[in-house]
């Protein structure tokens, strides 16, 4: 028992298995289905803000771009459970059957070819994980090899937001346009729309989510996480040592693409749609903003940050649909300027300080034996002779 804690403590694993019980306990018993299901969407979100902290936190990268990676995913498994539900004989009354209805709509005959590898879901998944990890490289080692970095890799990667929500909205033929793609209601035959489906997918979504926590956790404590914390503090110092900086960075940009690609498949699992919506420049904002305040430097502290700001943006918007969107605003500032590491800097710099000097003071005044109180002494009289006696003496 002795050595599992020891391990536990040595690993820094403590904060992953609270995250864990929470997770995989008191959420399936504290929540009805409904806030459950909603509580598997922010998760979703949640391995987006795991690939900014490997990028910004530790490579020193911030991407305001990381919907493009969070869409291309749902798309792609979008895509899968759309074809799936155009089968021949749901959709006979169209003119074209056996397309998604959108495209019977644009007057488009037949299904074009980029479409058919998703009609395979072993391909569909192949896809979701390389697609996305294949643009980041591309982007990645045509600005990191070029030295580009900063504010500069930062609006660059806006841009690509902006440009792909633009492709997706004009080519409405074949993405769904403004709308995005609805109606996803099986997976291989199987009803996503059912209880015991939707714990499911929540309870998948959490056991991928803790794995990839247990990856990252891993490379930061790895020689590539000392490298990336290097090239984040002193870039010049790691390339005269004999690094490839820029591949190191390209590296951490693909992880969290493939992993902002992961929690875009889920979400379009969860949710039964996609839509544009999710993927341009604000929803990427948004995604920095929970790893900002869940903490840029701690895994654990960006999934509470994505569920509390999920959370609170649920909860302004149903009480307060006049000014959640100033609460919301209110919240992140007020936390960036109290606590500039997060939620997590907050745990680490007051919180965790406070426990453990009232532990060690709670300690020492059980060990410290209790003080003996003094006996009084009573001073003992002097005897007094007898009138006359010390006369007669002398």
């Amino acid at each position: 028992m002795n050595s599992i804690k020891l391990w536990i403590g040595r690993n820094s694993m403590g904060s992953v298995l609270l995250l864990a019980v929470v997770l995989l306990v008191v959420f399936p018993l504290a929540l009805d289905l409904f806030r459950l299901n909603l509580v598997g969407k922010y998760l979703s979100y949640a391995f987006v803000a795991l690939g900014l902290v490997m990028l910004w936190g530790y490579g020193g990268v911030l991407s305001l771009g990381q919907g493009v990676f969070f869409g291309l995913g749902g798309y792609g498994m979008a895509m899968f459970l759309k074809l799936e539900a155009s089968d021949p004989i749901t959709t006979k009354i169209q003119s074209t059957p056996g397309i998604p209805d959108f495209m019977d709509w644009n007057q488009i005959t037949a299904l074009p070819v980029w479409w058919t590898p998703f009609q395979s879901f072993p391909l569909t998944v192949l896809l979701i994980l390389v697609v996305p990890t294949l643009l980041a490289f591309i982007i990645g080692y045509a600005m990191f090899k070029r030295r580009v970095g900063g504010v500069y890799f930062a609006i660059i990667t806006q841009a690509v937001a902006l440009i792909l929500t633009v492709l997706i909205i004009g080519q409405q033929g074949y993405t769904g346009g403004v709308n995005g793609m609805t109606d996803l209601k099986t997976l291989m035959g199987w009803d996503t729309r059912t209880d015991s489906a939707k714990y499911i997918l929540y309870f998948l979504t959490s056991g991928l989510l803790l794995g990839a926590i247990v990856l990252c956790a891993w490379i930061q404590r790895s020689k590539l996480g000392t490298l990336l914390l290097a090239m984040r503090d002193k870039e010049d110092r790691v390339r005269f040592s004999g690094y490839d900086v820029a591949m190191f960075r390209i590296f951490a940009f693909c992880l969290a693409a493939l992993l902002s690609a992961v929690g875009g498949a889920l979400f379009s699992l969860q949710v039964g749609f996609l839509s544009p919506s999710l993927v341009g420049i604000v929803p990427s904002i948004e995604m920095v903003i929970f790893c900002a305040v869940g903490g840029r430097m701690s895994l654990v502290g960006a999934v509470y940050g994505a569920l509390l700001v999920n959370a609170g943006k649920t909860l302004f918007s149903e009480s307060f649909p006049d000014l959640w969107l100033f609460l919301m605003a209110g919240l992140f500032i007020g936390v960036t300027m109290a606590f500039p590491m997060g939620l997590a800097g907050l745990w680490e710099e007051k919180i965790r300080p406070w426990w453990k000097s009232r532990r060690q003071a709670l300690r020492e005044a059980a060990v410290k034996p209790p003080a003996v109180a003094a006996t009084p002494v009573v001073p003992t009289p002097e005897p007094t002779l007898p009138e006359g006696v010390g006369s007669q003496r002398a």
